[in-house]
């Protein structure tokens, strides 16, 4: 019988997963799951010491699919933010790993998503980009590429949002982006995401193998005249390999193989790149942009700033653990304060 390989902490890989995925086969967040387990296995974690987020889609479900041990919560669309902001506040002590999607995030949260970069609340915040509402037929999303078509929903008319830029405007001192089909990035940008004490903003780029298989997106795959491969038959879909690519040095440009023949562009950033600098990422950002690039690597980081549990001073012990008698006023309390409102 063979023996199970277990970590520093006595756990082995298996006691990483979830249930069995029930997203499209080929699907990148598959991908990018099976990082999390990788990652937080390798860094011997503990399962009960993360807290999973998430709100509504696609992406949303894939929590289920890594980390079954660990606690979680499916917040309503677009929430998310709010509602790991509260948990975290309850016991700042835990991990956080917020897995969300360009519609939930960039959409109806996008709110909620600038408020979180800015309070630098400690959680991993993964954005599982594709550029469409793929649990919804594949209607764009904010992030959709302008002058973009697709068969049956129309032609996108409003610019694209750049959620790293977003994220970097409001305060986010860990922006990077990276490829679900990188999957040595996506490992090493996790790794170092799940060690910053603040929020840690990680958009990655994950191809919808049913909705966005069409030659103008530059997040998915580009759909040529002669593929009459149907865009809404969500009945079946077939069963594609994972899209893995070969590793390639920095500031180098490659053209990344897709399902249909075609390919997208990933530029890995330089190695004279300085992260710390924020206006040269917001330049680097906008010039990728113009040239229809993905850069990917870490974009902007800064770690001066307090993280929100300090900023709240909530103290080393986590409010969940203080005691009711700690967080709830005495009757004695309540008719001072009554008292004093009466006076006024």
């Amino acid at each position: 019988m063979a023996r199970v390989r277990v970590n520093d902490i006595g756990l082995a890989k298996e006691d990483y997963k979830g249930a069995p995925t029930t997203l499209c086969k080929g699907c990148g967040h598959n991908s990018i799951s099976s990082q999390i387990i990788s990652v937080c296995y390798e860094l011997n974690i503990k399962p009960h010491e993360i807290m999973k987020m998430s709100g509504i889609g696609c992406s949303s479900k894939s929590p289920t699919y890594f980390l079954g041990q660990s606690h979680g919560f499916n917040a309503l669309h677009g929430r998310m933010p709010s509602v790991g902001t509260g948990a975290m506040m309850m016991n700042h002590h835990m991990k956080a790993i917020g897995v969300s999607g360009d519609g939930d995030s960039a959409s109806i949260g996008m709110g909620q998503f600038k408020h979180i970069m800015r309070r630098n609340v400690r959680m991993t915040y993964i954005i599982e980009n594709n550029g469409v509402y793929g649990l919804t037929k594949g209607q764009f999303s904010a992030t959709a590429d302008q002058g973009q078509s697709i068969k049956k929903i129309g032609t996108n008319e409003f610019p694209a949002e750049d959620m790293c830029m977003e994220a970097i405007i409001s305060g986010c001192g860990f922006v990077a982006r990276s490829f679900s089909g990188d999957a040595k990035q996506v490992r090493e940008l996790l790794k170092a995401a799940l060690s910053f004490d603040g929020t840690a903003m990680l958009d990655i780029i994950s191809p919808c193998v049913a909705f966005n298989n069409h030659e103008s997106s530059t997040k998915s795959f580009d759909y040529g005249l002669k593929n009459q491969e149907p865009l809404h038959d969500i009945s079946w879909v077939p069963v594609r390999d994972e899209i893995v690519i070969d590793e390639h040095a920095p500031g180098e440009v490659i053209d990344a193989p897709l399902h249909d023949g075609s390919f997208i562009r990933l530029h890995k950033l330089e190695e004279d790149y300085d992260p710390t600098d924020k206006l040269g990422a917001m330049h680097r950002l906008e010039f990728a942009r113009q040239n229809q690039e993905f850069i990917t690597g870490l974009i902007y980081f800064d770690n001066t700033r307090p993280r929100f549990a300090d900023t709240e001073s909530l103290g080393d012990v986590p409010l969940v653990k203080q005691g009711v008698d700690k967080l709830v006023p005495s009757a004695e309390k309540l008719n001072s304060i009554m008292q004093q409102l009466v006076a006024w």
